[in-house]
């Protein structure tokens, strides 16, 4: 505990000028410090000096507390239909002149897409092992999983990572604006202390006091100024593949016919185009595989081959893909191929051949 000592009398202007200099933290002088200030008086009895008459006062600095939260991401941060990793980041700073717990809560707070397709609720928390970047379970990565900042020093800053599920009902552009509200608890026991309320009723002087002194952030469970919270907000905003798929057919001969005019008849072959279109501004759609069931009244053309990465026109692709013989669902065959990535706005295709039995 340190005490501080003020002796009343003349101050001369460069002291002022000191004391005024001293650089001040944004927390103060700490709770639980005594502040001691001494009296002295000196006087004379008939022109002979006579001991001098002195008093002190003492009192005990009440906590003051006060938190702030604020995003560290610029603009809105990129989030995967079905993904659990969507991170926000922010800094939560302890401006209190007291050590202090703080609770951790995300809530939902608005945009394009809706609450059942954000699962803030159940949202984790990581502690930033110093390097600004969530990275856990990465190797050597010091990031902890944690439920609330234990023991918060007075100044200090500390970046908490919020990670939360997106559904795969998320479609691409929805935008989640997600809350991190830290809520002031008393720090020293074991586990998140108890919540911090303000001291009700006159100044104890001997005692430490509670005022709360937080202002008003931005949504989350707070609802104004001096309830020893504050909220920020960051926004989730969903990239994601938007994919149409099509598949027609064209006839190449009849057994009749030929190539000229062909008709659907037994015997003749049959063309199946098959195109994987991605919207323009979507995510890019990677690991795409094709999987064609076959009708139990055609026989693939082994002749031909399956050819996959062709345009949309079903040309200009490449030898790939493979026939899988009895594997469907009802023991159809099965025409299988793997495309390259499907960026935004492009399209893929794989085509092959059947002969109508």
């Amino acid at each position: 505990m340190r005490t501080t000592k003020q002796l009343l009398g003349a101050v001369s202007a460069l002291a002022l000028v000191a004391m005024s200099s001293a650089p001040a933290l944004a927390a103060g002088t700490s709770a639980g410090d005594t502040i001691t200030n001494n009296v002295s008086v000196s006087f004379d009895v008939g022109g002979v000096a006579q001991n001098a008459a002195t008093a002190s006062d003492i009192f005990t600095v009440d906590a003051r507390i006060n938190v702030t939260v604020a995003s560290n991401d610029t603009g809105n941060v990129t989030a995967t239909p079905g993904g659990t990793q969507n991170v926000l980041s922010f800094d939560v700073t302890n401006l209190s002149n007291e050590t202090v717990d703080f609770d951790l809560t995300a809530s939902y707070q608005g945009g394009t897409g809706t609450d059942a397709n954000i699962d803030e609720e159940n949202a984790l928390f990581f502690l930033d092992g110093g390097d600004g970047i969530y990275n856990f379970g990465q190797a050597g990565s010091d990031d902890v999983q944690v439920t609330f900042l234990d023991e918060m020093a007075e100044d200090e800053t500390r970046t908490v990572f919020v990670v939360s599920t997106v559904t795969s009902s998320a479609v691409d552009g929805e935008t989640f604006q997600i809350a991190l509200t830290a809520d002031a608890h008393q720090a020293g026991a074991t586990g998140l202390g108890a919540e911090i309320e303000a001291t009700s009723g006159g100044n104890n002087v001997n005692a430490i006091d509670f005022v709360l002194a937080d202002g008003t952030g931005v949504g989350g469970a707070e609802v104004g100024n001096n309830e020893g919270d504050f909220a920020a907000i960051g926004t989730l905003e969903v990239a994601g593949a938007v994919v149409t798929v099509a598949k027609s057919s064209r006839l190449i001969s009849d057994p009749v016919n030929g190539t000229t005019n062909p008709k659907a008849i037994p015997g003749a072959t049959v063309e199946y185009c098959i195109t994987v279109a991605n919207a323009a501004g979507a995510a890019t759609a990677t690991d795409v595989d094709v999987t064609d069931d076959l009708p139990f009244d055609v026989s693939y053309e082994a002749s031909f081959g399956i050819f996959v990465n062709g345009d949309e026109l079903c040309t200009n692709g490449a030898a790939g893909g493979s026939f899988s013989e009895g594997t469907g669902p009802s023991g159809e065959d099965q025409v299988l191929g793997d495309l390259l990535d499907v960026e935004a706005g492009q399209t893929r295709s794989l085509y092959f051949r059947v002969v109508i039995d």
